[in-house]
């Protein structure tokens, strides 16, 4: 399979952390970027200098909590799970989405 590296698409990477939180339960930043990448077929690319930033941001605003735990290959690493503010966001932002999508599809079928 050829891999098409794409950058998140901006005001998305919030929306898909917390879904996969949501959908997988606990779990650090590399699984996260992981199940991102495998999910979207290997087309989105999660950079560890736009994740981990946005991982302290959703932390900050009580989104997700951390906690350092080992992981399966024995290392320490932040585990983070989603908050019911988290949930809340997710919701907010899968509906904002959803609008935009739909608002995008619109101009894009649109006659001139």
């Amino acid at each position: 399979m050829q891999r098409h590296d794409a950058e998140i698409p901006p005001g998305t990477l919030y929306m898909l952390v917390l879904k996969t939180l949501a959908r997988l339960g606990p779990m650090h930043g590399y699984g996260i970027a992981q199940h991102i990448e495998e999910t979207s077929g290997d087309v989105l690319r999660v950079e560890e200098g736009t994740l981990y930033p946005a991982l302290q941001r959703m932390l900050i605003k009580g989104w997700v909590l951390g906690e350092w735990r080992q992981t399966e290959n024995n290392r320490r690493a932040r585990y983070y799970r989603l908050t019911p503010a988290g949930r809340k966001q997710l919701a907010r932002e899968l509906s904002g989405f959803s609008r935009v999508m739909a608002a995008i599809g619109r101009v894009i079928e649109s006659e001139a």
